[in-house]
């Protein structure tokens, strides 16, 4: 056919045939044009990578760890393609990875677009064994580009521990496991960690005493709980502490508050002791109290360090404290709450908050005598003492000291002697208040990173009552007999 005639015939056509094919032939064009490069860099690519070796802090036997992020890039201008992506010993490795999204021991044709960047997520858990040392854990995930290999190291340490998990629930209490019954004296030892979930419970008329060195570690919500006519007994040691402190020894949880609940002594009998321990990251240190009646409940406590509570140090009601060398601080509301009344006596101890995490509205020592009920009735205490020798009592709050006496509680009866205290209150009156530096800042060596060993010029040093016991400090430096320093570290 002639080529006029087709001319001919197409335009005799209507015209939305004409306007059809014109705009198909727009769309293939176009199409076309638009098409992805999907061609991917070839040769010898080289990633980058957020890192070359992941290091998991010591972790416990069967706890997961946390997540470590790897950010894996491309910095070419074409996309990359990882044709293998896994980790080195495959479905029995010890860790676990998550590739933006998708979970798995070995992936393939992982794409990552030119100037861009994928994310690796992984997490540890290292199986008990038999041994008591240290476990090493290793691997590697292996990324193959146009089959040259990198890889990123993955190292874990893992220890294996005693675990002490809750086996009875009962309405109203936290569950629990008791690990000391009625007239027996357990001893927990030192040669593997102790792991609580739920409370450990010390039933009445039994005895927990702790080996020196004991580390023991309280996952969320978990305490230790001293019952009615129980006893603690921690004997610790200069050297060998007794530490108890969150269940997650990552590095990122060293200084986290707020990660087990507490201590807890109910109405115990008259010789629980704590010696030479640290009590780390929690709720409530230590929390003291009776339940129904006096039974000459005593705590001593020596030579102890409780630092990094989300709520309070020492919680007292109506308990009956003796303590010497021991500091306390950082603690959300109080270092160091005496209420109800009680019995009480603190020498060479330093309560310093300087809490950071969000504002305190609190002192660093609050004692009343006195509680308050329901329709704000309120319960009188007798505060047969609350002696405080040769101790610091300071933060960055301007007042550092509540002492607050209800004309409704009962007797009140409080003495500093010989103390470096941050206060509004006035010190004029000798029956209370015996030598004392006010509003002295204590100089210590550096208060952001909780040290609170006196610098030279510290007012504090020289300043002590010399017949108060003990005769050396916390880290078991002789004091100066007649003229000590206050607090719990003697100047070196």
């Amino acid at each position: 056919m002639p080529i006029q005639s087709l001319a001919f015939m197409i335009f005799k056509k209507p015209l939305f045939y004409f306007i059809f094919i014109v705009a198909s032939l727009v769309s293939i064009l176009t199409l076309d044009s638009c098409k992805k490069d999907t061609s991917f860099a070839e040769g010898n690519v080289s990633l980058t990578f957020s890192t070359d070796t992941i290091l998991f802090d010591t972790l416990f036997t069967t706890i997961g760890s946390s997540t470590y992020t790897l950010l894996v890039s491309n910095t070419l201008d074409k996309p990359v393609n990882i044709s293998q992506l896994y980790l080195g010993n495959g479905q029995n490795s010890k860790f676990r990875m998550n590739v933006d999204g998708v979970s798995g021991f070995h992936l393939s044709d992982v794409e990552i677009p030119a100037h861009d960047s994928i994310y690796i997520f992984v997490e540890v858990t290292i199986d008990p064994n038999s041994g008591t040392g240290p476990m090493l854990v290793t691997d590697s995930i292996l990324f193959e580009v146009n089959g040259n290999l990198q890889d990123v190291n993955l190292i874990a340490y893992g220890i294996d521990a005693y675990f002490i998990l809750p086996n009875r629930n009962i309405a109203g209490l936290p569950p629990f496991h008791i690990v000391s019954r009625e007239f027996t004296d357990t001893t927990w030892t030192n040669d593997k960690p102790i792991v609580i979930y739920g409370y450990a419970v010390v039933d009445s008329n039994a005895i927990l005493r702790i080996e020196e060195g004991t580390k023991i570690f309280f996952h969320s919500n978990s305490g230790l709980w001293i019952y009615k006519g129980g006893s603690l007994k921690v004997m610790g040691t200069k050297d060998k502490p007794v530490t108890f402190e969150g269940d997650r020894p990552e590095a990122y949880y060293e200084n986290i508050p707020g990660q087990w609940d507490r201590i807890w002594i109910n109405e115990s009998s008259v010789d629980n002791e704590i010696n030479y321990a640290q009590i780390r990251n929690g709720f409530i240190g230590i929390q003291a109290e009776y339940l129904q009646e006096d039974m000459g409940n005593q705590l001593s406590i020596k030579n102890t360090i409780i630092e990094n509570m989300s709520g309070v140090g020492i919680l007292s009601r109506s308990y009956k404290i003796d303590a010497e060398n021991l500091l306390i601080t950082n603690c959300k509301q109080y270092n160091l709450a005496l209420t109800m009344g009680g019995n009480y006596e603190f020498r060479h101890c330093t309560f310093a908050n300087y809490w950071n995490y969000d504002v305190r509205k609190t002192p660093a020592v609050y004692i009343n005598n006195y509680y308050v009920g329901a329709n704000n009735v309120v319960f009188p205490f007798d505060l047969v003492k609350a002696n405080f020798y040769n101790s610091i009592i300071y933060g960055n709050n301007t007042e550092e000291l509540l002492v607050d006496n209800n004309s409704q509680g009962g007797s009140f009866n409080y003495l500093f002697d010989h103390n470096l205290i941050k206060t509004e209150n006035s010190t004029n009156n000798s029956s209370f208040w015996v030598s004392i530096l006010k509003n002295q800042d204590p100089k210590f060596v550096s208060t952001s990173n909780a040290d609170y060993h006196l610098q030279d010029i510290s007012p504090a040093i020289g300043q002590g009552k010399s017949s108060v016991i003990p005769s050396f400090d916390i880290e078991g430096n002789q004091r100066d007999a007649t003229s000590p320093d206050l607090g719990v570290y003697e100047y070196q």
